[in-house]
């Protein structure tokens, strides 16, 4: 029997105003908040609701056959509380079916597990505050920002009492073994690791529309053929990606919704495939062993690995200046939280993600995301912000005079 894992991930980042280099030390209005408004409305009506409304009924439908989870960011139930608590209360019917699981991750959606091992566990555990009163049961997995892991990070899920963890089944990782056994991560000892079958989840999250694809147009009742017939040892078929597929990345007039309206009832037609949640397989054997995760493994390019946000200067000078000023910002924070607030939202992956500078394919992926006209853009206005807030904390701390950061008595 293989059951199919379908985690779909739920973020919205707060995009920064074009802060340029004459606001600084004038305004610390830094984030968009028309914009974020206005997108995730949009998004709310292409996705969210018409979504979440589909994934109620097909529960429903097949008498909790068909199970699913989703990650939610703590930016995006910001936002969702703000502007759309209609998205937030649909999210909540689904938690009552008994059906869904919800994860945990940081709660700004950020990379801090590689950078600040502190920032990570107070992310984390604000985020499992967070959805366990929202949603009414704690987190059993775990999915770190887009699908980063290495042994590192495994060993500090596993301390933080997490018994399954989601990651990227990667070519270089696997090196030929099967992605769809559960596996542990080195250096931990109960914890469980799930692994994305990139192919099968990017044929719906990438290739569904695609008309020069040679499988163009995919129906469910040949997906689920391919899932029945999927070869290799082990049970879990992860179909991971985001759920702006539905609606936003994928648009109603390519059939999207239709294809998951089928696809329970064509998947149950095979005896020896079901539907899971990532927790179902908390307790299982380990068919694939231990898997050693040397470096950093994440789900977004061809890759695989960190280039999408660390892979030029601009990016990895601005995560230098960023993670250095942790220490001055959490000090200051104890005068005006309002910076640490604001500085976690600018941890947020996308941030880094917008400067990036690659071509082909990747990089049209990298621009039909990002709101900024180049990726230098998207660096100066991250670093303006970053300076302004640096140059508030430095005020608190007293280590500028005060007129430096409102720009009195600047001849």
């Amino acid at each position: 029997m293989k059951e199919i894992v379908f985690y779909f991930q739920v973020h919205q980042p707060h995009r920064l105003r074009r802060y340029s280099l004459f606001d600084i030390g004038n305004h610390g209005r830094y984030f968009d908040d028309a914009e974020n408004a206005r997108l995730l409305r949009r998004i709310a009506e292409r996705c969210y609701l018409p979504m979440n409304a589909l994934i109620g009924r097909l529960i429903e439908r097949h008498q909790g056959e068909f199970r699913c989870s989703y990650s939610i960011s703590g930016s995006a139930l910001a936002q969702f509380e703000r502007w759309t608590p209609e998205v937030l209360k649909s999210f909540q019917d689904l938690a009552e079916t008994g059906c869904v699981e919800f994860l945990c991750e940081t709660s700004m959606h950020s990379l801090s597990g590689l950078f600040d091992e502190q920032e990570f566990i107070e992310q984390v555990e604000q985020q499992r505050r967070r959805i366990t009163e929202l949603f009414g049961a704690e987190p059993v997995t775990f999915r770190n920002t887009e699908l980063v892991i290495d042994e590192r990070v495994a060993a500090l899920v596993e301390q933080l009492g997490f018994r399954v963890l989601l990651g990227e089944g990667a070519d270089h990782l696997l090196e030929g073994r099967s992605p769809h056994a559960v596996y542990r991560p080195q250096g931990t000892r109960e914890l469980r690791l799930l692994l994305r079958d990139y192919k099968l989840s990017d044929d719906i999250a990438f290739r569904f529309s695609n008309r020069t694809w040679h499988e163009y147009p995919l129906t469910a009742d040949r997906f689920a053929r391919w899932a029945a017939e999927a070869s290799g040892p082990g049970r879990c078929i992860g179909l991971f990606m985001d759920y702006e597929t539905f609606g936003e990345h994928q648009w109603a007039d390519t059939g999207i919704f239709q294809f998951m309206e089928h696809l329970p009832r064509e998947v149950l037609a095979h005896k020896n495939l079901a539907f899971a949640t990532p927790a179902d397989f908390a307790f299982d054997p380990l068919e694939g062993g231990e898997l050693a995760i040397p470096r950093p493994t994440s789900w977004a390019d061809a890759e695989r690995d960190l280039s999408a946000w660390q892979g030029n200067a601009m990016q990895k000078a601005a995560s230098e200046a960023f993670w250095a000023a942790r220490e001055r910002i959490g000090q200051a924070a104890a005068r005006e939280p309002e910076l640490l607030s604001h500085w976690r939202q600018l941890s947020t992956s996308d941030h880094f993600y917008y400067m990036c500078t690659k071509y082909f394919s990747d990089g049209d992926v990298h621009k039909y995301f990002s709101p900024y006209p180049t990726p230098h853009d998207a660096f100066l206005c991250f670093m303006n912000v970053l300076d302004d807030l640096c140059r508030r904390a430095d005020a608190i701390l007293d280590l500028v005079p005060q007129s430096l950061t409102t720009g009195e008595g600047v001849p």
